[in-house]
């Protein structure tokens, strides 16, 4: 780009959201716009030459696209980029990059915490704290217990290299086996993952939503976990069949949950998992740490420097795949 020719940057929000905190670095060097919808949307992406996208739910993108008539680069704030991967944007010249690092270390320890809560009981010990009850009881331990990690990536390598510090063993799954992993035991393919769920004690979902992996967990891949075993998914909502769960829950097919992501959010009211004694639930927020909104902010200006200065982009989305690769 022309030295005197000051870049456009259109950023999309999700309608009432704030602007990220931060992006006033950006005023000094381009012209930055702001959009929140389909509409305001098609008014900004003409002359526009880079996105930050940070609204990971967005369909306004796909639906105003027609209009993006200089794009180069989107970059998105989440680790996720599932909602932006309708065929033109895959099959077009435009480079995509995720926020692949900022939440890993903080994802992995919402995972050892609910593993630990799970071993020590804790969401019994509150109920009975809740009410006055005194109720001594036996617990498991975790060390020496199987973690099984669907989805080997940044997020997934985070999980191994934290469990494995309080002494539980981390295999991972990923599209092929990798030998001598520095933070699994052993990764394992996908076409492996039903021998390797009979193994699990836990099961944790860190993949990202791909058609390969959407609706991956059902009543069959339940069925061949242990009945002892619990479900952690911090990755996507759509790869866990919800109602397949549910039914595995009270049959007692499996021993438990730890829910961060949903089929359906926010979850509503009556939904029965709110409800049941064995499940954990959080609102889609286990990488989610104070301060991590400008922490994004600050690894897309990084990033923006180097497109600046023609240099090549990290964290650059596999578009066939869905994901950031290493």
């Amino acid at each position: 780009m022309p030295a005197h020719q000051r870049p456009v940057i259109t950023v999309l929000t999700a309608p009432g959201e704030a602007e990220p905190p931060g992006v006033e670095a950006l005023l000094a060097r381009a012209e930055v716009r702001f959009a929140s919808d389909e509409a305001s949307l098609r008014e900004t992406l003409p002359g526009t030459d880079v996105m930050m996208v940070t609204d990971f739910r967005t369909e306004a993108l796909e639906a105003a696209w027609p209009a993006a008539d200089k794009l180069q680069w989107i970059h998105a704030t989440s680790a996720g980029v599932d909602a932006l991967m309708f065929p033109a944007l895959i099959e077009g010249p435009v480079t995509v990059t995720n926020a692949r690092g900022i939440f890993d270390r903080t994802i992995a320890e919402y995972v050892l915490c609910t593993i630990l809560m799970f071993a020590k009981d804790f969401p019994q010990s509150i109920r009975y704290q809740l009410a006055h009850r005194w109720q001594h009881r036996d617990t498991e331990r975790a060390a020496g217990q199987q973690v099984l990690v669907v989805g080997a990536g940044s997020i997934g390598r985070q999980i191994a290299r934290l469990v494995s510090a309080v002494g539980l063993h981390a295999h991972g799954i990923a599209r092929s086996a990798r030998e001598d992993d520095p933070d699994f035991i052993a990764v394992h393919s996908q076409a492996d993952l039903e021998a390797q769920l009979r193994l699990a004690d836990y099961v944790v979902i860190a993949a990202p939503l791909t058609p390969q992996t959407e609706g991956l967990f059902d009543r069959n891949a339940f069925a061949a976990m242990r009945k002892t075993a619990r479900l952690i998914n911090i990755g996507r909502g759509p790869i866990v069949k919800t109602d397949d769960l549910i039914a595995a829950l009270q049959d007692g097919e499996i021993a438990g949950a730890a829910l961060d992501v949903f089929e359906e959010e926010p979850l509503p009211e009556d939904h029965p998992l709110w409800d049941m004694d064995n499940v954990i639930m959080t609102a889609h927020m286990a990488g989610d740490f104070i301060g991590w909104r400008r922490a994004l902010t600050d690894q897309f200006l990084e990033n923006f420097d180097r497109w600046h200065r023609g240099e090549a982009l990290f964290n650059q989305v596999n578009k066939a795949l869905g994901y950031a690769g290493t």
